[in-house]
């Protein structure tokens, strides 16, 4: 409705015609939104190296970086990424008791065979110009990818999507998740339950309860996303869907005795893994 071509009449005086704030005219919301991806790729580049650090050390390392930005800011950014820091935090809240609660089953366990626990996570994935969010399910005693999915946002959708599609290639004894939304939902454990699926959830705010799909994030930012910049959703497939072949059949694992994620689950290789200590053990066969 503002005419900027208007010879007769002024920029200010159309928006009080309309009832419009002068400010709210000249308002940019790509400017902020452009300072907000920015921040987010400082963010989750610097939440890969330390993954234990919350809001305020987070905003700690933004002003040091000239950055001057406070905490809730950050806080923000945060759960738009769908990140927060792994430490052991007070219990501040009690759930919700329609909510069905599962208990951590990998305590103590010996996991001594492929398929017999898988997990799944979210992390939060940076392009050029824009960020989308990728979904993995990873068997826990080869490492191997089993399925992964991307979604430009963190609901439940894509996450189903990748567990039908992973339950074609075989059905673990055990699945464990975190105790985020997407994973406790209806739809995602109604999946696991029709299949006799044992469901696992990691305790609040366990950092090490599901570790190892931590370590793959870590591993595929810096491997992959960090050294590309996607223009858009299809690159980012397309290259990620590259590096998921090379990770699973090509890449050695020094924890697998430099054996590939791909020959331990099909057979080729055995490896004992003590869950409760974390330490890791590899034989050839």
């Amino acid at each position: 409705m503002i005419g900027i071509d208007e010879p007769h009449i002024s920029i200010r005086r159309q928006c009080e015609l309309v009832d419009l704030n002068l400010s709210s005219y000249y308002y940019a919301p790509n400017r902020d939104m452009t300072l907000n991806l920015a921040l987010m790729k400082l963010i989750d580049a610097q939440f890969t190296r330390t993954p234990f650090y919350g809001s305020r050390k987070l905003t700690w390392v933004l002003r040091s970086q000239g950055y001057w930005v406070n905490h809730k800011r950050v806080e923000r950014l945060m759960r738009l990424m769908g990140i927060s820091a792994i430490y052991p935090k007070p219990r501040t809240s009690n759930p919700n008791p329609e909510d069905k609660i599962y208990p951590y089953l990998l305590k103590g366990l010996e996991i001594t065979r492929p398929n017999q626990v898988w997990c799944a996570d979210i992390t939060y994935l940076r392009m050029a110009r824009g960020f989308l969010y990728l979904f993995a399910i990873l068997d826990w005693y080869s490492r191997y990818v089993i399925a992964w999915e991307l979604s430009n946002t963190l609901d439940s959708a894509f996450c189903v999507e990748g567990l039908i599609a992973a339950l074609t290639l075989a059905n673990p004894e055990i699945f464990n998740t975190d105790q985020g939304s997407q994973f406790t939902g209806e739809a995602f454990t109604n999946v696991l339950s029709a299949n006799n699926i044992q469901i696992s959830r990691d305790g609040r705010g366990r950092a090490y309860d599901n570790i190892f799909i931590e370590r793959l994030w870590r591993t595929v930012k810096y491997e992959e996303v960090y050294l590309h910049e996607y223009q858009n959703g299809l690159e980012a497939y397309q290259q990620l869907d590259k590096y998921f072949r090379f990770y699973n059949e090509d890449r050695p694992h020094q924890a697998l005795g430099y054996g590939t994620p791909g020959g331990l689950w099909r057979g080729e290789q055995s490896i004992s893994i003590n869950v409760n200590k974390n330490e890791e053990i590899c034989t050839f066969v």
